[in-house]
């Protein structure tokens, strides 16, 4: 049987190629933190085990940690994880879309809105604010301002595809 003989330019070949491989692992075991892009398949449920939305047959969620795209409780259960990690993510309201507020339903003229306006409608001003119709009777309409899932807990159930530096920070 012959040895294998290893030259001075076959180690520097050798780890050459082991340090050209080193960055695509690295990309493997990034934590999720700031700055990074996180690619998530999610299902969220409310605790009454209906499914108020998720990725399933659709395109995976991605993100930049930090940057306040999704909601605070979520982003903090994230932290640290990794790609192939899965994880079961328990919010209170308050750490998702906040206590349900009263003072968010408001009453308006029924002039202000489209006349096909019906209760369940949904609305958004010119400034962006979404709304829901709640009330239509006489001259006025009643919209609930809070979002749909305020005063919710909320259970989100993950699976974590990629955490990657952005093309933008490669």
């Amino acid at each position: 049987m012959r040895g294998f003989l290893v030259t001075p330019i076959a180690t520097t070949v050798l780890l050459g190629l082991a340090w050209l491989a080193l960055p695509a692992q690295a990309e493997k075991t990034l934590q999720i933190a700031d700055g990074l892009k996180v690619t998530l398949e999610y299902t969220l449920t409310l605790p009454d085990q209906t499914v108020a939305d998720s990725t399933a047959g659709k395109e995976p969620f991605a993100y930049i940690h930090g940057e306040h795209e999704i909601i605070p409780g979520l982003e903090k259960g994230l932290t640290g994880l990794k790609a192939g990690d899965k994880k079961r993510i328990v919010l209170a309201a308050a750490d998702a879309y906040g206590s349900y507020d009263e003072k968010k339903k408001v009453s308006v003229p029924k002039a202000n809105v489209p006349p096909e306006t019906k209760v369940g409608s949904l609305l958004r001003s010119e400034e962006g604010l979404e709304a829901r119709v709640i009330q239509v009777s006489g001259d006025s309409v009643v919209l609930d301002m809070n979002h749909p899932l305020a005063g919710k807990n909320l259970v989100f159930d993950v699976n974590i595809l990629k955490v990657e530096k952005p093309a933008s920070a490669k």
